[in-house]
């Protein structure tokens, strides 16, 4: 996996019935192979991420008091700002060098625990807005990819819509500060792989993002300019018994002499309601592929991956 595939979105979402056919059989392959492929013609626009890249930078050049008043504890992470240092990848003691911003579902599908409202920022009034305005786009780009992958399954192309439309997806905007001192042990984000169902991923500000491929080698993954990368996460890989991979990936620190400048990242993590069961298909239990998961909902197996992170506990 020296590469990631590029698709064209349009392929299944204006295409003709070959052209989506085909969009969903090489989709399916990258996810089955490697669990990321970069997509364009998205309907993300430049304009709408350039945006939310300045509403970001902004807030975390706020000083250190002001971004806490957004830090609400009972909220484990799940919405407004959680300081540096805070969470850490499963099964790494070492906390990732970062800080972030986790936006919500501003259309919840029904009244149920996993929604809480968004946080709005006083000395920043269009951050709230801005962050909303884009997770509803963004929202909508994974509705497509996920018709895609249903179609892939054999399923109805429209089976993930009542789960994920309203769902408890997350826009999660990430600072990595310049590195002041020795990390240690520590790295801008630790080797883990994603919790959701699909995460979509702009370009980010600076190199570092790597994806581990089956010969073990840690590859370099940039996204071309206008473009989107999307993964498998584990929920969409539990659903399928494993056979759209959710890959294992870190964010690493930059070379000593560019410890001065900051990263910033806006991943989107698609998320189902809670209530929605990831019991594997029956389409991908085989006596080649025995069933390698226990029976859990989206809300309970995200608790307990939340637990596992640091950000909640027992």
């Amino acid at each position: 996996m020296s590469y990631i595939p590029t698709l064209d979105l349009a392929h299944w979402t204006k295409g003709t019935p070959a052209q989506q056919q085909q969009f969903a059989a090489d989709l399916g392959k990258a996810y089955t192979d490697i669990g990321f492929v970069t997509i364009t013609n998205h309907g993300f626009t430049d304009e709408m991420q350039a945006k939310l890249y300045s509403e970001v930078e902004t807030f975390f050049g706020l000083d250190t008091d002001t971004k806490r008043k957004y830090e609400i504890a009972s909220l484990a992470g799940q919405r407004g700002y959680t300081s540096f240092g805070r969470e850490h990848a499963k099964g790494i003691p070492a906390k990732d060098l970062k800080e972030f911003w986790q936006v919500g579902q501003p259309e919840p599908a029904y009244n149920g625990p996993e929604y809480h409202d968004n946080v709005h920022v006083d000395e920043r009034p269009d951050f709230a807005p801005t962050c909303v305005q884009a997770y509803q786009q963004l929202e909508g780009v994974g509705l497509d990819m996920l018709s895609a992958i249903a179609t892939y399954l054999e399923l109805d192309p429209e089976y993930f819509q009542p789960w994920v439309k309203g769902g408890n997806s997350i826009l999660r905007a990430i600072h990595y500060p310049p590195i002041t001192e020795d990390p240690g042990d520590s790295v801008r984000a630790g080797q883990h792989e994603d919790i959701n169902l699909i995460t979509l991923l702009m370009g980010a500000s600076a190199e570092g993002l790597e994806v581990l491929n089956k010969q073990g080698q840690w590859v370099g993954i940039t996204a071309i300019p206008g473009a989107l990368v999307v993964n498998v996460g584990d929920m969409l890989q539990r659903l399928t018994n494993g056979c759209l991979k959710s890959t294992t990936h870190r964010v690493v620190n930059p070379p000593k002499e560019q410890w001065g400048s900051p990263r910033f990242s806006i991943p989107f993590f698609l998320h189902p309601v809670g209530k929605m069961p990831l019991n594997a298909l029956a389409q991908c239990i085989s006596d080649a592929r025995p069933k390698a998961f226990d029976d859990i909902t989206a809300g309970e197996y995200l608790d307990e991956r939340l637990v596992e992170i640091g950000l909640k506990k027992k």
